[in-house]
């Protein structure tokens, strides 16, 4: 039944428009979430470029020398070397991302489960709905967001860049969205989207999935809750699914990003993102899809655990 328009007015601004509610809070959270485990992520991209196998196409001295450091060497050697604020670099535009990649696909993600699939009669999500609900907001934030992780990912390389003796390819943030879009026109700015959007909907459809159906079974099945210890058990498990199906994908994406480009915008080490997984795979081995892998789970349940604290619970 229809609410009088005058009722309407005096209802709450979450109940009067409930998707742009949710979307800002989704923004909110992520941003202030994005803040508190950037350095993670930076340390993860580093990890995944070290060591790079097409590198050596370019010449001896453009490949890689630094040792794979792991986590807690790597983000220690980018502060002695660096500056501890550069544990921050590139967060400008991941706070861009992260405020349209979040929003988006929890919209689409509830307009999914509430709307297009809809529960069950006991009130609970089926697990294959919430697989595809699951993927298809992925793919839906991850395409809009491109951009912003396109930028931040090139931004995060720029002090290896400047320790290596290269020449800086930005000067900010705006001035690295006008680069791109100067040389590489709309479609530069969504360099490398196939393998983003894949790993979106592989971490997605990981993590929601699996978040929604261990906190579903710990209710129902253990003397817990829903409370945050709930929230934070179902985060650690969604954020370790979510690592282990979206790790390679996330390192072919940081990848072809961040490869050099001639003056035509196309790609000098990768023609695409199956090209990016033969040369990794047969150059460093398999186990370098799985570089950075540490960071981002621990990010991910970071992430998860406030945000669907803040959005959910």
């Amino acid at each position: 039944m229809s609410v009088p328009e005058d009722e309407e007015r005096l209802l709450p601004l979450a109940q009067r428009w409930p998707r742009a509610s949710k979307f800002l809070l989704s923004g909110c959270a992520a941003t202030v979430a994005e803040l508190a485990t950037f350095p993670l992520d930076l340390t993860k991209t580093r990890l995944q470029m070290q060591g790079e196998a097409a590198l050596a196409r370019l010449g001896g001295s453009a490949r890689e020398s630094a040792p794979y450091r792991g986590m807690v060497r790597t983000a220690l050697g980018i502060v002695q070397e660096e500056g501890f604020l550069k544990l921050w670099q590139g967060v400008t535009p991941a706070i861009y991302r992260h405020v349209v990649y979040s929003g988006g696909r929890m919209v689409t993600y509830e307009h999914l489960r509430e709307v297009v699939f809809g529960k069950s009669e006991d009130k609970h999500y089926p697990l294959w709905k919430s697989v595809i609900g699951g993927m298809m907001a992925g793919v839906v934030g991850q395409f809009l967001a491109n951009p912003t992780d396109l930028v931040k990912v090139q931004m995060q390389m720029e002090g290896k860049r400047k320790l290596e003796g290269k020449p800086l390819r930005y000067r900010g943030v705006h001035h690295a969205f006008a680069k791109i879009l100067a040389e590489g026109g709309i479609r530069g700015l969504w360099a490398g989207w196939v393998p983003n959007i894949q790993r979106a909907a592989l971490v997605n459809m990981g993590d929601l999935t699996t978040y929604d159906t261990v906190k579903h079974y710990l209710v129902l099945n253990t003397p817990l809750e829903d409370n945050i210890m709930t929230h934070s058990l179902s985060s650690l498990c969604s954020g370790l699914v979510a690592s282990i199906l979206g790790t390679p994908a996330d390192v072919i994406k940081s990848r072809i990003m961040n490869q050099p480009r001639d003056k035509q915008g196309r790609g000098l080490l990768y023609k695409s993102s199956t090209d990016c997984l033969i040369q990794a795979v047969q150059g460093e081995g398999f186990m370098s899809l799985y570089k950075g892998f540490l960071p981002s789970w621990l990010r991910m349940v970071k992430l998860g655990l406030s945000f669907f604290c803040f959005c959910l619970y």
